[in-house]
């Protein structure tokens, strides 16, 4: 148990110092400006406020005819009237200097939330894909979600509540101590040290209720999310009733942890005030024993009460600012944790731009592995001339898409190398890297966009003109223009309002407008019928034209024209050569065209006799119609 407090006191500390950068920004002297004036302002608020309740005394005595306990102040300020409406102004400015302190540093943190949460997302975006593959996108949403607003939280409470807090319990001790003695010091000090003790020991209890609630939170969104984006597949299997019994036991734990925060939070409330209730009546009785014995005036009987009144409204808010930064701690411990995590891919130090060429392809005796148990490519070598098409294939689980992904260097390789124009991809920058690759994917999704915007992904700065040049090089202007927006319109959710061909050749028309010199088509028509298949490959034939290319393909149809066919089994060539060469080896290539011919007759023969039944049917009706 020891181990886990000092583990989290360490971890609450780091996760402080980690914040502070963003508390005192050193690049915008303007915000620094900011705290600083608002420290100013929230000291003199103090004073002001502790100075109050001498007005408060100084009135009663008045009114009481205390004479000798009058103020040493100006004739026109010792009546009652002036020292009650003294009271009140001393109060409403101690109003303002908080409103004002308040509102210097709103912009403090508001710049915090959004830096914070600009390098979370940019992080995000550096992280490696195995990271995004292991992740759950509700899950982390929701991470970054909560941390986000939990540094707002922890930022105002600390720069705006426990630094006050703290001033202001010191201003009543002096206070206390010069004008009626140590004793009253201690009392209010032991309330004090009692107070904060149980409350950080009621808050930490909290706390790990507080955690179940944000897992079982998390684990709800992520299980909403996901069946949101699987939204088709739920329709198809009939499974609502299941999806929505997976998310209500998430929300039952959420419901049994939200009940048990209010519960534990009526009890901490409960003791608390019971605590200080103590404290004061124990201080209120001194004072007024001392009234009764004539060594206090009624004025300090009203004086101490006022102070202790001062006192609890700071001193409540620590319990609701230590939860709140306990708990907004809680929330921002796994965006930290997110922000902690390694790249696994990263430029080297001394890194340079890929200096495009030619633009050649070589892999020379690459092994890589996703899990070192379980090796994908057993030292693969080839080599991608300028301006050639080789074509890689294969059976699933041969390595042919984790080609793609380490040219694009999604990952680095554990042995060899990957080369373009003679440069060793772990060289150069990513960023030049992936500027000189295009890629159309077998699964393409688009953002929930317009049209305009997915095609234009593909180069920011393009025109207009430009956009609709490649999309009609792609072979979908005509479909674009004939559309009530036009570019204008939007394609939903991963792209789900557009057909499968229709996606692709968005999917065309922005790598046409990135104009890359090497281009990757990883089974960009496996998912779509025959004559959708035929449509788009004459685009990205194409698209492909004149520039080294890649096709990683699992219909053979599509790569009889390539330059050099690759079979990939077990994470090495198997076959190498021509379409014709390898079919004269009477190989695995051989045979997969086989099967993949004798499939494709037979979905022909089919479709040929659906639209014989269809034209069947027609005459039959039409016949029918006429007797």
């Amino acid at each position: 148990m020891a181990d886990k407090t000092v583990s989290a006191e360490s971890g609450t500390l780091k996760t402080l110092r980690n914040l502070w950068p963003y508390m005192y920004p050193s690049d915008r002297p303007d915000l620094r400006w900011r705290v600083t004036w608002a420290t100013l302002l929230l000291i003199v608020a103090k004073l002001v406020l502790v100075a109050g309740p001498y007005f408060f005394k100084w009135a009663t005595d008045a009114l009481a005819g205390t004479g000798k306990y009058n103020p040493p102040l100006p004739a026109f300020l010792t009546g009652a009237i002036a020292l009650v409406i003294a009271y009140n102004f001393m109060r409403l400015t101690q109003v303002g200097f908080n409103q004002l302190r308040d509102a210097l540093f709103a912009r403090v943190g508001q710049h915090a939330v959004r830096q914070l949460a600009r390098r979370t997302f940019i992080h995000m975006h550096q992280l490696s894909l195995r990271f995004h593959l292991e992740r759950r996108t509700g899950g982390l949403s929701r991470i970054i979600e909560r941390g986000t607003k939990g540094i707002e939280t922890i930022v105002r409470f600390i720069m705006l509540s426990t630094a006050p807090t703290v001033l202001e319990f010191a201003l009543t001790a002096a206070i206390f101590a010069f004008t009626y003695g140590w004793k009253y010091v201690a009392v209010v000090a032991v309330t004090v040290v009692i107070y904060v003790w149980f409350t950080v020991k009621a808050s930490d209890w909290r706390i790990g209720i507080r955690r179940d609630m944000n897992e079982s939170d998390t684990d709800a969104n992520t299980k909403a999310i996901d069946s949101l984006l699987n939204f088709e597949t739920v329709k198809y299997f009939g499974n609502e009733a299941m999806e929505a019994e997976r998310f209500d036991r998430s929300m039952a734990r959420y419901e049994i942890a939200a009940t048990r925060i209010w519960t534990s939070l009526g009890w901490l409330n409960f003791g608390q005030g019971l605590i200080f209730g103590v404290g004061t009546a124990t201080v209120m009785c001194m004072s007024a024993w001392e009234v009764m014995h004539g060594s206090q005036t009624v004025g300090d009987f009203v004086f101490v009460n006022a102070m202790l009144i001062q006192l609890s409204v700071p001193l409540n808010f620590i319990g609701s600012i230590y939860r709140e930064i306990r708990q907004g701690l809680t929330d921002i411990e796994q965006l930290f944790d997110l922000l902690d995590a390694r790249q696994e891919v990263t430029d080297r130090l001394d890194a340079k731009p890929l200096a495009v060429g030619v633009g050649s392809v070589a892999f020379r005796d690459v092994h890589f592995a996703y899990d070192p148990n379980r090796p994908i490519l057993k030292g693969i070598s080839f080599d991608v001339p300028a301006g050639k098409t080789v074509a890689i294939v294969g059976p699933s689980g041969a390595g042919k898409s984790t080609i793609s992904r380490l040219l694009f260097r999604f990952y680095d390789v554990q042995s060899g190398a990957v080369l373009v124009d003679g440069q060793d991809v772990r060289d150069v920058t990513q960023e030049s890297l992936r500027a000189a690759i295009g890629m159309v994917p077998q699964d393409t999704v688009l953002f929930n966009d317009t049209i305009a915007y997915n095609i234009r992904y593909g180069r920011p700065g393009a025109s207009e003109e430009e956009v609709k040049r490649a999309a009609e090089l792609a072979q979908i202007g005509p479909f674009i223009e004939h559309l009530p927006d036009g570019y204008r319109a939007l394609v939903g959710e991963r792209g789900l309002k557009l057909s499968g061909g229709e996606k692709q050749r968005v999917a065309i028309a922005r790598t046409i407008l990135k104009a890359p010199p090497i281009l990757i088509l990883d089974e960009a028509t496996s998912a779509l019928d025959t004559h959708t298949e035929q449509e788009i490959q004459a685009a990205l034939d194409l698209v492909s034209r004149d520039r080294t290319t890649i096709v990683i393909a699992h219909r053979l149809s599509t790569v009889i024209s390539a330059d050099e066919i690759i079979v990939l089994k077990d994470g090495v060539i198997a076959e190498r050569g021509t379409h014709a060469a390898l079919l004269r080896e009477h190989g695995l290539y051989a045979s997969m065209w086989d099967r993949q011919r004798e499939a494709t007759e037979a979905e022909e023969r089919l479709r040929i006799a659906r639209e014989s039944d269809k034209e069947g049917i027609i005459v039959r009706r039409r016949t029918a119609e006429v007797n």
